[in-house]
């Protein structure tokens, strides 16, 4: 069998386990996607949020509540730690990347002391993936099913959500939060809440990742910021970004794409080490391109930042 058929044979069977991961980990980029685009407040939480999530998470399982009710103190975690990076901004006017990393290294500490150490195992306890009738738990199918349902109900959620009021006002502030204050609006408000319900969704792809691998592990977001922010461009390539509609599928989409691209890579014989120098190469070409459309100037760096 030659390297191609070899390639695509090894591809083909990582398919269902790539599947299940991306849609679970597409929470993260969504939670990367609405402070860099809705807010426009680029932010770093999320590579805290998503293991604060899963600690959450396994030690509810260990102490014997409920799949669900793991997930929503995880997501409530999460919300709360973006909150905080939000606020650090606003009340002390820390740059939004400064109060990002603020956040997320103490949040190393809150992890440990959540767990107790640096890692905590979750076999043998139920999870939301035992939940579909007529498929195992621990196979990719019930993920793909599980993930995927609570992946329509959230974009769903969310579209309707930002097409409301309150949802029209976060995106103004987003785009222009003087004019946002001069029409009424809370500014305070819709960034805290925005971030924290970022901080949630990321909360909630670790809770999701916890219950999927059977363990938490206080590392499990080294990198995961960097992945979303590939998997996010990539989406956004696809989709486009022009309607909340297209920008609320940017993630998902780019999530699905990413990780098969990744799992493609795998197959072919890329080094697993390589492939986070491999993605942060990507990400910077993505970032790099448009200024080296407009040419090389300070203006048009500016320019390549505020979009």
């Amino acid at each position: 069998m030659g390297f191609i058929e070899t390639t695509l044979s090894s591809f083909v069977s990582l398919i269902p386990v790539t599947l299940a991961q991306s849609l679970i980990l597409s929470f993260v980029v969504l939670g990367i996607m609405i402070p860099f685009r809705m807010l426009s407040f680029p932010d770093l939480t999320s590579e805290g949020a998503f293991p604060l999530g899963g600690s959450v998470c396994g030690v509810m399982l260990v102490a014997g509540a409920s799949p669900v009710a793991a997930i929503a103190a995880a997501i409530l975690a999460g919300f709360v730690a973006g909150c905080c990076t939000a606020f650090i901004h606003l009340r002390f006017r820390i740059h939004t990347l400064l109060a990002g990393i603020l956040v997320m290294t103490m949040l190393y500490s809150v992890n440990l002391r959540i767990m107790g150490r640096s890692n905590l195992s979750v076999f043998g306890n139920p999870t939301v993936f035992d939940w579909v009738p007529g498929l195992q738990g621990g196979f990719p199918a019930s993920k793909i099913v599980v993930a995927g349902i609570v992946v329509l109900a959230v974009f769903a959620l969310l579209y309707f959500y930002f097409k409301t009021e309150k949802g029209t006002a976060m995106r103004a502030v987003g785009s222009n939060p003087d004019m946002a204050e001069a029409q009424g609006i809370n500014v305070w408000a819709a960034t805290i809440g925005g971030i924290g319900l970022a901080g949630a969704f990321s909360a909630t792809g670790g809770a999701l990742m916890v219950q999927s691998q059977g363990f938490a592990d206080v590392n499990m977001g080294i990198g995961v910021l960097i992945n979303g922010l590939a998997a996010l461009m990539i989406g956004e390539a696809i989709t486009g970004k022009q309607t909340v509609l297209r920008q609320l599928l940017a993630p998902f989409v780019g999530a699905i794409v990413y990780y098969q691209l990744v799992s493609l890579c795998l197959a072919a014989g890329m080094p697993p080490p390589d492939l986070k120098l491999a993605t942060g190469l990507f990400v910077l070409t993505m970032l790099a391109l448009p200024s080296l459309r407009r040419g090389r100037g300070p203006a048009a760096a500016r320019e390549t930042f505020r979009e």
